[in-house]
């Protein structure tokens, strides 16, 4: 199969799970903090032992990429804390649709990285999402926690898109497992001198919440998105990333038992059409190039 159709494909399976990952803000009774480093924990040592039983090597080929992972692994670091913040004052509905302004925010800030020129159709794709974001934050008052959550989660929206486009800019050389094992890794050790008492005095359920986000939730998705850069622009994950809170809102329904509203419901809608037209409109760019 042709590795941008794959690529494409993949991801969209992966946001499925991404979807999910918001429901642990409200299941783990631990703070953001304490969540994204254990999340990470365990995330590094399923990734790190996959390569080693690949017979692979955990090295990076020269100091810069050592410094390069570092400098990844902050931004990651700073990103989950926030995200999961983010929902856990404003809810995982509103926390992850203001998380999802990243899409915007890349195509925005892309030409600044890549000798690209910002076009029509990517305005376009911009401004629908805005709408979808519009729709379903219910709550846009400055004096209670929703509106905390939402500026939080821009925050973390900006960070991932940085991230997201140095990533495939000065580290995509390496496999998906490679690359997102030392950015865990580089989160382990960030956020690991601020980690509370509460971990230790957590329940057995908590601790296995937390290795399954470790694990299904985020090595396996990760890699998959770090392996997918190494085909698609930055600008294009971005967008096809736009269901995540489609299925997060889905998901949070049936699990937390959330009842969004008629404008959420349309605001996902809108969100789900741009990431549908912006996935189209990569294979047939795509496709023009070969022909070329």
């Amino acid at each position: 199969m042709d590795p941008v159709k794959r690529s494409l494909i993949s991801l969209h399976f992966t946001v499925i799970l991404l979807g999910g990952t918001g429901l642990f803000s409200r299941l783990v009774p631990l703070n953001a903090l304490d969540i994204t480093l254990m999340r990470s924990i365990f995330a590094c040592i399923i990734l790190f032992s996959f390569i080693l039983l690949s017979r692979g090597s955990l090295k990076l080929r020269s100091a810069k990429d050592y410094a390069i992972a570092t400098g990844l692994g902050i931004l990651m670091a700073v990103h989950w804390v926030s995200y999961f913040a983010a929902m856990q004052f404003a809810g995982v509905s509103v926390g992850m649709i203001a998380l999802f302004t990243f899409p915007v925010i890349t195509v925005l800030i892309e030409p600044f990285f890549e000798k690209i020129k910002l076009v029509w159709q990517d305005v376009i794709s911009a401004l629908i999402v805005i709408i979808g974001v519009y729709f379903i934050v219910p709550e846009t008052s400055l004096d209670n926690d929703i509106t905390l959550g939402v500026l939080i989660g821009v925050g973390s929206a900006f960070l991932y898109a940085v991230r997201n486009i140095l990533h495939r800019k000065h580290f995509s050389h390496y496999s998906g497992a490679k690359a997102m094992g030392w950015q865990t890794f580089i989160v382990v050790i960030v956020l690991l001198p601020f980690l509370s008492d509460n971990v230790s005095s957590a329940s057995t359920e908590a601790w296995l919440l937390l290795a399954l986000l470790g694990t299904v939730f985020t090595a396996l998705p990760h890699a998959l998105i770090a392996a997918s850069l190494r085909h698609l622009r930055a600008k294009t994950f971005s967008l096809i990333a736009c269901m995540q809170p489609f299925y997060g809102v889905i998901l949070a329904i049936i699990i937390l038992d959330e009842n969004p509203s008629w404008s959420a419901l349309i605001g996902g809608v809108l969100i789900t059409s741009a990431s549908i037209y912006e996935t189209i409109n990569a294979q047939k760019l795509h496709g023009r190039t070969e022909e070329e």
